[in-house]
């Protein structure tokens, strides 16, 4: 099965095993020349079924019994994020939400609350919020700024949509009992940053996404965020990062 889609403002080509893949990337589909191809075999699916077994045993997990098309569906995001540092663009971890055309990036330690704080910004602003991506969004990085793009990996409630809006703010999500935001500078954050980041085995890809790393925080405000999962923590977040 082949399809063409446009992720990211890059036209992606991508043979796949199964139908599921396509049926998830959908409303991405598109027209024209790929900038490049994704080629999928049973030996990628069976490398995403090691590493998951890999990750939950080291997590303390039971692994979890994964179907094939579901693995290629991480297969093909994989082989996609690899390439994407190749157009001054990387794959991160978190819940991305625009107001006002403007996009709000939250991450955090898995469980920490980042859907929830995204929700809770929703119930606030009503129809100004619209959520980019709740989990894997792509962002591209150039010396004009920041742009973050919904992907078709957006999260298991899959919340997002195939827009892109310019970066405004990052803040790392903390559960607290008082609300507050606080402004922070990079290395207080960095570590975190750079551990949601996707980062590519390729040294060279690895190199690139490192670099735009570090040109998005220099060009991006950074908070930390401290919640109490009540929508008075939307409305202290907004208004300190407005």
């Amino acid at each position: 099965m082949k399809g063409i889609y446009k992720i990211a403002d890059v036209i992606i080509s991508v043979s796949s095993l199964y139908d599921s893949v396509h049926e998830y990337c959908r409303d991405y589909e598109s027209t024209g020349k790929p900038d490049f191809e994704v080629n999928i075999s049973q030996n990628d699916i069976d490398h995403e079924r090691e590493r998951s077994v890999k990750t939950a045993l080291a997590e303390g997990r039971k692994p979890y019994d994964a179907s094939d098309d579901y693995l290629e569906e991480l297969a093909v995001y994989r082989k996609i994020s690899e390439r994407m540092p190749y157009y001054d663009t990387f794959l991160f971890h978190g819940s991305c939400i625009a107001v006002d055309g403007v996009g709000y990036l939250f991450t955090a330690a898995s469980g920490t609350g980042k859907s929830t704080h995204s929700k809770l910004w929703r119930e606030y602003l009503g129809d100004r919020a619209v959520m980019v991506n709740d989990d894997k969004p792509l962002i591209k990085v150039s010396d004009n700024g920041v742009i973050i793009y919904g992907t078709p990996y957006n999260g298991k409630h899959r919340l997002g949509e195939n827009i892109s809006v310019p970066l405004k703010a990052v803040a790392v999500l903390e559960r607290a009992e008082k609300n507050f935001a606080v402004p922070v500078n990079v290395p207080e954050v960095y570590p975190r940053m750079l551990q949601q980041m996707y980062r590519p085995s390729d040294p060279v890809a690895l190199a690139r996404s490192m670099a735009s790393l570090d040109k998005m925080l220099a060009q991006t405000e950074l908070y930390r965020l401290g919640c109490n999962m009540d929508i008075s923590a939307a409305q202290t977040a907004y208004n300190a990062m407005k």
